[in-house]
């Protein structure tokens, strides 16, 4: 099993829970081969990405890390 995990420091606790939020139906869609584990820890979010291989761990990567990205800038911009 392959897996990555990555922190992210936010501004506050309530963008950490609006990031995290957002990411919800994407949890539970589920990328094959993969399981996902996030936390909330003020304003930290961890993300826990493990995979069956590494094709499919770069694949979960990218995506959550373009979700939130654009989480990142829908929040800007609105």
């Amino acid at each position: 099993m392959k897996s990555a995990k990555f922190i992210f420091n936010f501004d506050s606790n309530k963008e950490a829970k609006i990031i995290a939020e957002s990411l919800t139906p994407e949890i539970k869609h589920k990328i094959p081969k993969t399981n996902i584990e996030i936390s909330i820890s003020g304003n930290k979010i961890s993300l826990q990405i493990n995979a069956k291989d590494l094709s499919s761990l770069r694949a979960a990567c990218n995506s959550y890390l373009r979700w939130i990205n654009t989480a990142l800038n829908v929040k800007k911009t609105v």
